[in-house]
């Protein structure tokens, strides 16, 4: 059985906390899981422990320092209301905090929709991430992409209106004039088809594939 605790640390914009998920039987390799827009909820809680049951330890960061919602233009405003220099400190000093308190070298990170922004733009700029699985998130300006050094996976949804074939053919078009580690899998599915708490755009099929690749990339490459 795998084992819940909360790791405090300090952030420039105060202390947050991050909801940490112990394996019973680890494999030595820890993941940062950046939440969505309603913050850390149970379906976010959740995904740590399948990660903790893969074998990694599962490291879950409070952007929003205890904010979290159902309502979907208070997780509107709350996005909105978060800077992206906020978040990425908060990610660094969560990968540094974690660094202290179970003495890891390096860590993989993913997130979902704001938490795949996040995940894409840490992997650029933040020391000690050593791979990336950014799910349907925004992709960062051209001078911050070209930062990047880490293999890493970006995964999109073809009916997908906020992060279109538009958008993802631009970072296409950047990790080839930048040779970027960077591949693009894409599934014929809606933004968040990876939410399964959400009946509405939830693609089981497409979840378990997208569950199995980044699973299976984490293992090689951390």
């Amino acid at each position: 059985m795998s084992s819940t605790e909360t790791l405090a640390f300090g952030t420039a914009n105060g202390d947050t906390t991050a909801y940490v998920v112990k394996p019973d039987a680890g494999n030595g390799k820890a993941v940062l899981i950046i939440q969505e827009w309603w913050g850390v909820n149970d379906h976010i809680k959740d995904i740590a422990g399948r990660y903790a049951a893969e074998g990694f330890l599962a490291i879950v960061p409070d952007l929003y320092r205890g904010k979290v919602t159902k309502d979907a233009d208070e997780a509107s405003e709350l996005m909105h209301a978060l800077e992206i220099e906020d978040g990425i400190d908060t990610i660094r000093n969560a990968v540094a905090k974690a660094g202290e308190e179970y003495g890891l070298s390096h860590v993989g990170i993913t997130g979902y929709c704001m938490g795949g922004t996040f995940a894409l733009r840490a992997a650029c700029e933040v020391e000690g991430i050593s791979a990336a699985a950014a799910f349907y998130g925004d992709i960062p300006e051209e001078d911050v992409l070209k930062k990047l050094r880490v293999p890493t996976v970006f995964i999109s949804a073809t009916r997908d209106y906020w992060i279109s074939t538009e958008k993802v053919g631009e970072l296409e078009a950047a990790v080839e004039k930048y040779e970027l580690p960077l591949e693009s899998v894409k599934y014929d599915a809606d933004h968040a088809f990876f939410n399964d708490t959400r009946p509405e755009v939830y693609d089981a099929d497409a979840a378990a594939d997208a569950w199995a690749l980044v699973v299976g990339f984490f293992n090689d490459r951390l």
